[in-house]
């Protein structure tokens, strides 16, 4: 991550997860300063290694949601890894020049963090974790932390629990679900209310807003 970014971790064990991870994104996406126009959710790792698919099993969860404005990247179909991160990139930049990019990645972390999710502002180091040099990428984080980090990483990669990563997958994919589709409550770990929502934001919803309105005036219009 970059910078002195706050990081917020959320017990995935706790029945309240993904209420506490939808309302903890809506204020990362609320607290970005530049402009933008659609969302880009990059989900990265590999469906061939059972720790490294926590990615492609929550873009394939979230694919299947219709959302305006909003875009998927990295599915069990259609992974994004080592091999390819770069040229998703460049593919981003070029179709979504004014997007704002959320990154979300299998991690690993210290022993007290196992099964914790984490959240903030910044971007994510793809493969520190196993010692790979890949770009970063992300104006916002989310990550599972499925193991313990330190030596034979690519072992503890491997042998984690498919039932531990699918669980975590489905937490993560309904926290993100849940703060496009409905309010979420507050939850009590959440630090002083951040300045009003940044420009890119408050568009994105005007432009929502704005469709909403349109549908029921023609639906009011037919009935009559």
């Amino acid at each position: 991550m970059q910078g002195k970014q706050s990081v917020f971790y959320i017990n995935e064990r706790k029945a309240s997860a993904s209420a506490e991870l939808s309302c903890l994104l809506k204020k990362c996406i609320e607290k970005t300063d530049r402009v933008w126009e659609e969302i880009i959710i990059l989900c990265i790792g590999s469906d061939r290694i059972t720790g490294d698919s926590l990615g492609p099993l929550i873009g394939h969860q979230l694919s299947k949601c219709r959302w305006r404005n909003i875009r998927i990247y990295g599915t069990l179909d259609y992974p994004v890894h080592a091999l390819n991160l770069e040229a998703t990139l460049d593919k981003i930049k070029r179709r979504h020049p004014s997007s704002l990019l959320i990154a979300v990645d299998a991690s690993l972390g210290s022993k007290k963090h196992v099964g914790f999710i984490t959240v903030g502002c910044g971007a994510l180091c793809p493969g520190a974790g196993v010692h790979k040099a890949l770009p970063s990428v992300g104006d916002i984080f989310i990550t599972g932390i499925l193991n313990v980090s330190g030596t034979f990483e690519h072992f503890l990669l491997q042998t984690t629990r498919l039932s531990f990563v699918v669980q975590m997958a489905e937490n993560i994919s309904e926290g993100i679900i849940q703060d496009f589709a409905r309010p979420c409550p507050k939850p009590r770990l959440l630090p002083d209310p951040w300045d009003q929502p940044a420009e890119g934001w408050r568009r994105f919803r005007e432009k929502d807003s704005q469709t909403a309105a349109l549908s029921i005036e023609s639906s009011s219009g037919s009935i009559s």
